[in-house]
C-alpha cells in the first residue's frame, strides 16, 4: 500500500517538473529582452473619457433637467394626497401618493407620468428675443400607477429629482435618448465664427450662475431657430467681457516730463515700472502716457474667447435645454453660444 502511494507521488512530481522545463525557455527569452539594470514596469491602459462614458447625459440630466416652455398645456392630473400624509407633506422614491384621476379619466394600472412643477413666466435681459421666453417648468420625479379607482388612483414614486409636493402636476412620461458624448479630442480655443445661429446662456439648473462640466443650462435658441436635440454648440465670450469682478483698468502713471523718477530716491531718467509714452517717436520722453484702457480702445477686433462646448437635450419653441460637455475654464450665465 505504501509503495503504491510512493510511486503515485513520484509520477505527479515528474509531470510537474516537465511542465516547468517546458515553460523555462519562454521565461528566459522574456528576461533577455529586458534592459540590464532596469526594472520592468507594468503597462496600464486607462480608459479615455469618451470610452468611459458613451452618452453625454445620464438619466438625472435627461429626466430632471426641466425646460422653459413657451405655451404650456397642463392636464387636470395632479398629486392630491399621500399614504403617509399624516406624518409627511413631501414625498420621495418609494412613497405612495394619490393622484386626481382614475378610470373615468382613462388612467390605467402601469401608466407612467412625469411630475412637473411650473415656476412662472421667464424672461431675461441677456436675450435679444422680445417678450418672455416661456414658463420655467421644473421636472421633479416620475410616478407609476399601481391601483385605479373611479376618480382617484394610487401611484408609487418610481424616481425623484426633488421632493414631490401636493399640487404637483402630471404629464405623460417622455422617452428621451441621450446624444453621444464628445468624441473630438481637439478644441480650437480661437476658432472664428461660422455664421450659424447665435444665442446666450440665460439660466442654469438650480439657479447656478457659475458652472462647469455636466451641468444643465438653458439657452435662448429653440425650434424657431431650427436647433434640434443632439446639436452641439460652442460656448464663447468676447475678449475682455464677462468678468465676475469689476475693477479699474487705468494705471496710475507718472509724467514723462520728469523722467519717471521717484520723488524720493531719484533713480534715474527711466523707471522699469512705467508705461511708454503714446508717441515714442516724439523724442521718446514727452507727451501723454500709454495705458491699458487706451490700448483697448484703439486696437482692432480680436479673436473671440472659446471657453467650452455643449449638446442640446431638449428643444422647446424659443429655448432649449443643454448639458456642458467641455469647459476650459468656469462658465457662467450670459456666455454666448453658437451652433457648430
Amino acid at each position: 500500500m505504501r509503495t503504491r502511494h510512493f510511486f503515485a507521488g513520484l509520477r505527479a512530481a515528474t509531470v510537474l517538473c516537465s511542465c516547468l522545463i517546458a515553460l523555462a525557455p519562454t521565461v528566459r527569452s522574456q528576461t533577455r529582452t529586458s534592459q540590464p539594470g532596469r526594472r520592468q514596469q507594468p503597462t496600464l491602459s486607462l480608459p479615455t473619457a469618451t470610452a468611459a462614458r458613451a452618452a453625454a447625459a445620464r438619466d438625472s440630466e435627461l429626466y430632471c433637467a426641466g425646460y422653459i416652455e413657451y405655451a404650456p398645456n397642463y392636464s387636470a392630473l395632479e398629486i392630491v394626497g399621500g399614504e403617509e400624509e399624516q406624518e409627511q407633506y413631501s414625498y420621495s422614491a418609494g412613497d405612495f401618493v394619490y393622484i386626481r384621476g382614475g378610470s373615468q379619466q382613462g388612467v390605467r394600472i402601469g401608466d407612467e407620468f412625469t411630475v412637473v412643477r411650473p415656476r412662472g413666466q421667464f424672461k431675461s435681459k441677456l436675450s435679444k428675443k422680445n417678450g418672455w421666453l416661456g414658463v420655467f417648468t421644473q421636472e421633479v420625479g416620475r410616478l407609476r400607477v399601481v391601483e385605479v379607482k373611479e376618480k382617484v388612483s394610487v401611484a408609487i414614486v418610481a424616481g425623484a429629482c426633488d421632493l414631490l409636493l401636493l399640487g404637483d402636476l402630471l404629464r405623460s412620461a417622455p422617452r428621451r435618448e441621450s446624444p453621444a458624448a464628445q468624441n473630438e479630442d481637439r478644441f480650437d480655443r480661437f476658432a472664428d465664427p461660422n455664421n450659424k445661429p447665435l444665442g446666450r446662456i440665460v439660466m442654469a439648473r438650480d439657479h447656478r450662475e457659475m458652472f462647469s462640466l455636466e451641468q444643465v443650462v438653458y439657452i435662448d435658441l429653440g425650434a424657431e431657430d431650427n436647433v434640434r436635440v443632439g446639436d452641439r454648440l460652442t460656448v464663447y465670450r468676447k475678449v475682455g467681457k464677462g468678468s465676475v469682478n469689476h475693477f479699474r483698468e487705468e494705471e496710475i502713471t507718472p509724467s514723462a516730463s520728469y523722467g519717471f523718477e521717484s520723488d524720493v530716491f531719484r533713480g534715474g531718467r527711466v523707471s522699469m515700472n512705467a508705461p511708454r509714452v503714446q508717441d515714442p517717436n516724439n523724442n521718446g520722453i514727452h507727451g501723454p502716457m500709454q495705458t491699458t484702457a487706451k490700448v483697448k480702445r484703439q486696437r482692432p477686433a480680436l479673436p473671440r474667447k472659446n471657453v467650452g462646448e455643449m449638446v442640446i437635450l431638449n428643444v422647446q419653441k424659443r429655448t432649449a435645454t443643454a448639458i456642458i460637455t467641455r469647459a476650459v475654464q468656469e462658465l457662467h450665465t450670459g456666455d454666448y453660444v453658437e451652433v457648430k
